[in-house]
């Protein structure tokens, strides 16, 4: 399938989130209450049935999580050093630090199926299964002089690492559920893509555009373009090829999760430039994402 055939009807269903949230009339809590329910429910289905159902050679995927570590550390370690030259406040630099590593699950998934098919949301399930816990263990610490949040217990409990670890357990011990069930999981891992993007469209935030120029933008053009070149310099040091190095750059490549601004108002960061950067990031990645993917030859 072509780039263009994968990429334009992932951001034809954001705008189509953009659109009901403003004009469907819809009221405003339905929003967080379906983000919940992709969130503990249809995701998760997504992750454990297409792990569950895939055979996982972590020897040969260890390449893959180490290189994924290394370009993650490295966009921490650059959102690190940023308070020291854009001197942005503390409640702003804490949120946004998120900006520079944290990902949107759901376009990185939705392009991998379209590329690779079963195989490519195998490897990007596994990649996010190791790197979801990561993130949210630096962002959470990094946040949390503004919380009394139990971080352990976040990550202990969260759906998406639970569904992974149960995905990876039923593949390793080869282990198959009933028919009624797997017919169940994938019906609602095919419920969980669509719904996904016209939710990331919904939550997009205009406000924030013309606070913090510098942080804002720095911590856009880490993400799209500086930590994806690290990725693609990373994988070919390590002798990364095929599948695992096209899902390897389309991680870094992808634009800042919104899950980043739930966080940052939950344990009072600045909202509002993070929602700035998941906007600037996800319509910015319309152009960034089938450059690099046409880099790569894709």
């Amino acid at each position: 399938m072509s780039v263009a055939h994968t990429i334009i009807p992932i951001f034809l269903l954001i705008l189509l989130g953009v659109v009901m949230r403003r004009w469907f009339g819809l009221r405003e809590d339905f929003w967080p209450q379906l983000d919940r329910l992709i969130y503990f429910v249809f995701f998760p289905a997504l992750l454990f049935n297409t792990l569950a159902h895939f055979e996982i050679n972590l020897r040969t995927a260890t390449p893959m999580l180490i290189v994924a570590t290394l370009f993650m550390c490295s966009g921490m370690a650059i959102g690190y050093v940023a308070k020291y030259f854009l001197h942005a406040p503390s409640k702003v630099y804490s949120a946004t630090f998120q900006t520079s590593f944290r990902f949107n699950s759901y376009v990185g998934l939705a392009i991998a199926g379209g590329l690779h098919g079963h195989e490519g949301l195998a490897a990007i399930g596994l990649l996010m299964g190791f790197m979801v816990p990561f993130a949210n263990v630096a962002s959470v610490l990094m946040l949390a002089r503004h919380s009394e949040s139990h971080w352990l217990k976040e990550i202990l409990l969260n759906p998406l690492i639970i569904a992974t670890a149960g995905g990876i357990a039923f593949s390793l011990a080869s282990i198959s559920l009933p028919t009624m069930f797997n017919t169940t999981l994938g019906l609602l891992s095919q419920a969980s893509l669509p719904l996904g993007l016209v939710a990331v469209g919904a939550g997009l935030r205009m406000q924030g555009l013309h606070s913090h120029p510098g942080t804002l933008w720095y911590g856009v053009a880490v993400k799209l373009l500086v930590l994806p070149a690290i990725a693609w310099g990373l994988a070919t040091a390590f002798g990364l090829s095929g599948l695992y190095f096209h899902i390897t750059v389309l991680m870094a490549a992808l634009p800042v999760s919104t899950v980043s601004y739930v966080l940052a108002k939950r344990m009072g960061g600045d909202g509002d430039t993070i929602a700035a950067q998941v906007m600037l990031s996800t319509l910015l990645s319309a152009l960034t994402l089938p450059l690099w993917l046409l880099l790569m030859g894709l």
